[in-house]
């Protein structure tokens, strides 16, 4: 089971994009996914149609609520399911600070679930939080989007460097899958500006494809669907179903 965090500090660089539809596109491969959403601005929960869900959210599970089961996934379709949040998970941190292997707690939970799934997308906060903690102590990969803009490797060393720490300290099973270059336009010199700054950086691999400016990406959140749902022949579509190929061919 490979465990996948769409993580950066950094907001509006289609973080939850990424994570809605390369778990959409996953599942449209044939793979049976998990999404988790574990961020309180809840907006992957929306985006799959479950924004006023009040029972089985991933802050139940992280309290420890829950009492049939650790964690509770809802089916969006056959191979994809999800575990929404609620706006409630923007206190959990303080609610379990306390708690002795607080750090562990998602890890337990996804563990509860495995042989049941091929792949765990979790859409992180946009922080370096207990919550992003908890997110990468549990995961496998991590893939990080990139906004291909003049302020794209900004905080990027950082959250290198935290990701570098837990390898060596708690989880040596974590890898950087890569960077994902997201809001891409080939027409624009700065676009390409970035690709090529962030594909001649010797530390990190620049994942295929660069996922291109497209209106119908954004139509398709607003309307609670993914890309594929939304708009199967668009340029989104296109680019998220090959990241998903090329993620399950490694």
């Amino acid at each position: 089971m490979k465990i996948i965090s769409i993580i950066n500090h950094k907001g509006g660089v289609g973080k939850t994009t990424t994570s809605v539809n390369l778990s959409a596109g996953l599942a449209q491969l044939g793979k049976k996914v998990l999404a988790i959403d574990l961020d309180a601005q809840t907006n992957l929960s929306y985006n799959f149609g479950f924004e006023h869900i009040e029972e089985g959210t991933i802050y139940q599970s992280i309290k420890g609520e829950l009492k049939k089961l650790p964690i509770y996934p809802i089916p969006e379709n056959d191979r994809l399911s999800i575990v929404p949040a609620h706006l409630s998970l923007g206190t959990v941190e303080m609610e379990i600070y306390q708690k002795i292997g607080k750090e562990l707690i998602l890890k337990k939970l996804i563990d509860n679930c495995a042989g049941e799934y091929d792949y765990v997308i979790i859409d992180c906060p946009p922080a370096i939080s207990l919550l992003t903690l908890n997110a990468l102590i549990a995961s496998t990969d991590v893939i990080i989007p990139i906004e291909a803009d003049g302020f794209a490797l900004h905080g990027i060393v950082k959250l290198g460097s935290v990701i570098d720490q837990i390898r060596t300290s708690i989880n040596s099973n974590l890898q950087i899958l890569g960077l994902l270059i997201t809001k891409f336009d080939k027409r624009k010199t700065l676009s390409r500006d970035v690709e090529s700054i962030l594909q001649n950086a010797p530390q990190y691999k620049v994942l295929q494809p660069n996922i291109r400016v497209n209106v119908a990406l954004s139509e398709a959140s607003l309307k609670q669907k993914d890309i594929f749902s939304y708009d199967p022949r668009s340029t989104g579509a296109e680019d998220y179903l090959e990241l998903s190929k090329n993620i399950i061919n490694g």
